[in-house]
C-alpha cells in the first residue's frame, strides 16, 4: 500500500528546520502542497527571519513540489488566521495541520521565571490551539482533516528543568483527547507525536554518536502515517532513531472501599488492590471512569442502577 497526499494541502508549523522541515519535505514529495510556517527565531523564541522558511520552499520547488512560506507567530491568533486565509486563497482547502513549532527556556522550577513559563505555554500549547482553531471550521465544512499535536517524553514522563515545556506538552494531549471526539463525525482525526530527534533543540544534551542516530527523517514517517487517510485517531506515537512505539494512558481497575475504609488509612491499607495492574484499561473518554466507579460502588452496596 502506497500512501499519497495528492490533492491535499498541509500546514506545518516551525518547518524552517529540524523536524518540521523533514515533515514538510516528505509531505511534498508525496504530493501535498505545503505551507512552510516559521517565525525564524532562535531556539528560545527570540528574533525572527523568513529566510529559513523560504529556503525550505526552494527545496520543495526544486523537487517539483508546491509550497509557500509564512512567518506567522503561532502564539498570535490574528497572524495564524492570516496564514490560514493565505492557504485557502492559494489552494482552496486545508487537509493537514502539523503543530510542530516550539521553543525552549529550560530552567529548574525554582530558578525559572513565570514570564518564561508563560511564553513556553503560549508557543507550544496555545500555538497548537490557535492553529487548530483556525483550521477547524475549514476541516468541518470539507468533512476531512488530519491534525498532529507534538507532545514530548518531557510532558508524558517528566524531565528535570522542563516544568514549563512538560506542562505545555502534556496540555496538547488533553486537547487531542477531546478534539478527536468532537471531530469524529466530520472525519477529523487528531493524533500526537512524541519525537526524539537530534535537532538544534537537543544538540549538546545527548552523546554525539547517539545524536547521529536521531535524525528528523527517522521521526517523520510516524507523522506521515498519522495524517494519512486511513491513519489512527487519538493515538500517541513515539518515534526516534527508526524506532516507533505507542504511548497509552492507562487506569487500574481499582478497588471499592467500604464506608468505614474510605479514609486515608483505608487507602493505605488497600494500596495493593488499588494499584494492581490486572484488568487495567485505556479509557476513551472521561465519563468511562465515572461509569466504572459508580458501577463498582453499586455492586458492592447492592444498588440496582437500571
Amino acid at each position: 500500500m502506497s500512501i499519497s497526499y495528492e490533492g491535499k494541502v498541509a500546514i506545518v508549523t516551525g518547518s524552517g528546520g529540524g523536524l518540521g522541515r523533514s515533515h514538510a519535505i516528505e509531505l511534498a514529495k508525496r504530493g501535498a502542497r505545503v505551507v512552510i510556517n516559521d517565525l525564524g527565531g532562535a531556539a528560545d523564541g527570540t528574533g525572527g527571519s523568513s529566510e529559513a522558511a523560504k529556503a525550505v520552499v526552494a527545496e520543495i520547488e526544486a523537487l517539483g513540489g508546491e509550497a509557500i512560506a509564512n512567518g506567522a507567530n503561532v502564539a498570535k491568533y490574528d497572524e495564524v488566521e492570516a496564514m490560514v486565509k493565505q492557504a485557502i486563497y492559494q489552494w482552496g482547502r486545508i487537509d493537514i495541520l502539523v503543530n510542530n513549532a516550539g521553543i525552549l527556556r529550560d530552567k529548574s522550577f525554582a530558578k525559572g521565571s513565570l514570564d518564561d513559563f508563560k511564553m513556553v505555554l503560549d508557543v507550544h500549547l496555545m500555538g497548537s490551539i490557535n492553529c487548530t482553531k483556525a483550521v477547524w471550521d475549514v476541516m468541518r465544512e470539507q468533512a476531512y482533516g488530519r491534525i498532529v499535536m507534538t507532545t514530548s517524553s518531557s510532558g508524558l514522563y517528566g524531565n528535570f528543568g522542563q516544568t514549563n515545556y512538560g506542562s505545555a506538552k502534556m496540555g496538547v494531549i488533553g486537547a487531542m483527547n477531546t478534539l478527536c471526539q468532537e471531530g469524529a463525525k466530520y472525519n477529523i482525526k487528531v493524533n500526537a507525536l512524541a519525537p526524539t530527534a537530534g535537532t538544534r533543540m537537543t544538540e549538546g544534551l545527548i552523546p554525539e554518536k547517539a545524536f547521529d542516530l536521531l535524525t528528523p527523517e527517522t521521526v517523520t514517517p510516524a507523522v506521515l502515517y498519522m495524517v494519512s487517510e486511513d491513519g489512527p485517531n487519538r493515538t500517541i506515537i513515539a518515534a526516534g532513531a527508526g524506532c516507533y512505539s505507542v504511548v497509552k494512558l492507562v487506569e487500574t481497575h481499582g478497588a471499592y472501599l467500604a464506608p468505614e475504609d474510605q479514609t486515608p488509612e483505608g487507602i493505605a491499607a488497600h494500596w495493593g488492590d488499588i494499584t494492581n495492574t490486572d484488568n487495567e484499561a485505556v479509557p476513551q473518554a472521561g465519563f468511562e471512569q465515572t461509569l466504572k466507579f459508580t458501577g463498582m460502588a453499586a455492586e458492592a452496596l447492592g444498588i440496582d442502577l437500571s
